[in-house]
């Protein structure tokens, strides 16, 4: 389905050329002046420097050739050369009525036939979620859901933290405190048990003491080091505990995520890439690709247009250690392998930025990923608190994810009952929870995705002004409505009316460029252009319901027209509101 934007442009186009001026001038884009015009074209202007003579003159035959257009309503040239355009009542009614019976709302689905892997999340395994994981887990599920939307076949990959020292910090600890375990007998040779022998809940507590102790304790350290060397050989007992501590912190970490509306396809991590590295280490000396640099590996990535430093790729270190470089790089060929992806895309905090650069230019240059596959940093901002500083607790330290939600909960709660809504407790509570989740979501994905933002919980889940609650209080105000005129005998089977007043237009006009907005959307890899599209829609919504009679209308037409424009509304909102990752309640 076209965009209404471009049904717009090409009518303009036709005019430019019937006047006798080239067509490309025929460009529209929204009116800055809503209050004298919907769209406008500033043609006339480029038109007068490259025909040399006045612009109003191009204006006015423009204008002329559109007197009898079918999709604009009004033409005006304005000093010295603006053309104003208002669109006809019947074309955008009957526009959104095609846009209502289309799937996706006419999006022509810009992915299909493309796939893309998306990279978010990223835990460390036997560590709880904290906030530092949000806007990763956040905007990357909303990425997903957007780009599916739009058509692409996505794969999401948690891409766990779960090898390295980390892990023979917990077995060297672990092993001080359980040595009977058979898992650290050599002469074991039955079967391991299949029950892990720790709960989540102390491999919380074993892994800072392990890290905490292996900075004093040179002893504890050693061993430690020994104990992942060990597990990377892959013996027996030793590997057997990992598969534990990953069984254990996965299952922990899809309640978590799951709390927080995200889920993953894939739940694979650094250590499924390990066995990707000595072919990919073959193959780049083959090439003549790595050279050595003070005893490491390196693969230079610096290129002549480059305004700053780009330093080289480390890949394996001079004491013969893999980094997440080299991690990173043989996940990109087992992806290849197993998906062979036209783009990935990772959504990871900014401050990464130089290990993507040199990520992707070094997987560019030993042929890992083809030349027309794509490779994207979404990168983000910090999630600070009102001190401008990153967010803590208020005994200064990181806030567990579950505890922020919690705690959001309960400010909604609160909120809740001082605005005097009343539902039963069980509804009040899953409504709460609804609200929260919209708080935290919205409250995050509004803000730009590479800028810092303040996280207010006050603002966050205030009913009033740009908020996650005030456009679930829109949705439930349109619910509310069409469940009234169906109790009332209303039927389904209704079409959109040319507007009958300005709100209404305005409405109209705003729901019109969904389509259009859910793709740019994508392309951009911007949350917030969306939330802004349902902070604009709610409010215009708003406007059109407090000067409009809508169930009281007598005129039976009429009527009709206002509750096809709502059904419309509520499901442009829901559609968008899903991508962003969560979704409305019945009543509030």
């Amino acid at each position: 389905m076209d965009k209404l934007i471009e049904l717009i442009g090409r009518e303009l186009e036709t005019a430019f050329e019937r006047a006798g001026w080239d067509r490309s001038l025929g460009r529209v884009s929204m009116s800055n002046r809503p209050d004298l015009c919907e769209y406008q074209c500033n043609g006339a202007m480029a038109g007068a420097k490259l025909y040399h003579c006045a612009p109003m003159m191009i204006a006015s035959g423009v204008v002329k050739e559109l007197s009898e257009s079918s999709i604009i309503g009004s033409a005006e040239a304005a000093a010295p050369g603006f053309i104003n355009l208002k669109l006809r009542g019947e074309f955008l009614a009957e526009y959104l009525r095609r846009e209502n019976s289309e799937e996706r709302l006419g999006l022509d689905g810009a992915g299909k036939g493309k796939k893309i892997v998306i990279d978010y999340g990223g835990p460390n395994v036997a560590k709880p979620l904290h906030i530092g994981h949000l806007r990763s887990a956040i905007i990357g599920e909303s990425m997903k859901r957007i780009l599916r939307y739009n058509g692409y076949e996505v794969v999401s990959d948690v891409h766990l933290g779960d090898w390295g020292l980390q892990m023979g910090l917990i077995i060297a600890r672990l092993q001080e405190l359980r040595p009977e375990l058979p898992y650290f007998d050599p002469q074991f040779t039955g079967e391991y048990p299949a029950q892990a022998p720790f709960t989540i809940g102390d491999l919380e507590r074993i892994y800072p003491e392990a890290s905490a102790k292996s900075k004093t304790d040179e002893a504890f350290a050693a061993k430690a080091h020994e104990a992942t060397a060990r597990l990377q050989r892959r013996e027996r007992g030793y590997f057997a505990l990992f598969r534990h501590i990953i069984s254990v912190s996965v299952s922990d970490l899809k309640k978590n995520y799951a709390a927080l509306g995200v889920d993953f396809d894939v739940w694979k991590g650094e250590s499924d890439a390990q066995e990707f590295i000595p072919a990919m280490l073959d193959d780049m000396r083959s090439r003549g690709i790595l050279r050595e640099s003070e005893g490491a590996m390196v693969i230079d990535v610096a290129e002549e247009s480059d305004a700053k430093e780009i330093p080289p790729c480390i890949v394996i270190k001079s004491d013969g250690a893999s980094l997440y470089a080299t991690t990173d790089l043989a996940t990109l060929v087992q992806r290849e392998r197993d998906y062979r992806p036209d783009g990935v895309l990772y959504v990871v905090d900014k401050r990464q930025e130089m290990h993507f650069i040199q990520l992707f230019r070094a997987a560019r240059r030993a042929g890992i990923v083809r030349p027309e596959t794509w490779l994207y940093l979404l990168g983000f901002g910090t999630m600070n608190g009102r001190d401008g500083k990153p967010f803590k607790t208020r005994e200064g330290g990181v806030m567990r994810l579950e505890s922020l939600i919690s705690d959001t909960n309960e400010a909604v709660l609160a909120r809740m009952r001082e605005s005097g809504i009343s539902l039963p407790e069980e509804e009040m509570k899953s409504t709460a929870a609804l609200i929260s989740m919209a708080a935290i979501k919205y409250g995050d994905l509004s803000n730009q995705a590479t800028k810092d933002y303040i996280f207010d919980l006050d603002r966050f889940t205030s009913f009033e002004g740009n908020t996650g609650p005030y456009i679930l209080y829109t949705m439930v105000r349109i619910k509310s409505i069409l469940r009234r005129f169906r109790e009332s005998g209303g039927d389904g089977g209704l079409a959109v009316q040319p507007a009958r007043s300005d709100m209404e237009k305005s409405l109209q006009l705003a729901l019109a460029r969904a389509n259009e907005v859910i793709e740019n959307a994508a392309a951009e890899y911007a949350p917030h252009r969306l939330c802004q599209y349902v902070y604009e829609i709610s409010n215009a919504f708003n406007s059109f319901y407090h000067e409009t009679k809508i169930l009281s209308e007598a005129d039976e037409d009429i009527r009709s027209g206002y509750i096809a424009l709502l059904s419309l509304t509520e499901k442009v909102l829901g559609d968008c509101i899903g991508m962003l990752g969560f979704s409305a309640p019945e009543r509030m």
